[in-house]
């Protein structure tokens, strides 16, 4: 993970994006749960809420994320990516696509199938120990 994460770092700085891994997955987020709120990327990333409202008012900043008050309650804010987050999250999935593809070269399709389901236990097995 860290190897990727490097390259993805390292694809960003080639690029020239001003954006970082973190940033990246604040989109990504918000690209897969269009509408949703800080709180629940909160609740999803398990992340410090402080750390995430500076991510999240920098993006907004920069406009790549649109927000939408909450017509019950003002204090929520709706938050989805803005047309110009959508080019970026394009951008930076193909990219990711790409270190992706390097990093499975040479392992077939079957080969591929159990990594993920070996990946997905992984998981499930550290989400329960949260």
């Amino acid at each position: 993970m860290h190897l990727y994460r490097s390259g993805r770092s390292q694809s960003f700085r080639e690029e020239e994006r001003d954006i970082t891994h973190m940033e990246s997955r604040v989109l990504d987020y918000f690209a897969r749960h269009p509408g949703a709120t800080q709180s629940d990327l909160v609740l999803h990333s398990g992340r410090d809420k402080a750390q995430l409202t500076r991510l999240v008012r920098g993006l907004r900043e920069r406009g790549y994320l649109d927000a939408q008050e909450d017509a019950q309650d003002r204090r929520s804010v709706h938050l989805s990516l803005s047309a110009q987050g959508q080019t970026l999250q394009r951008q930076l999935r193909k990219s990711g696509a790409q270190i992706l593809q390097r990093a499975v070269e040479g392992l077939s399709p079957e080969q591929c199938e159990e990594l993920v389901q070996l990946l997905q236990v992984m998981q499930g097995n550290l989400e329960r120990q949260r």
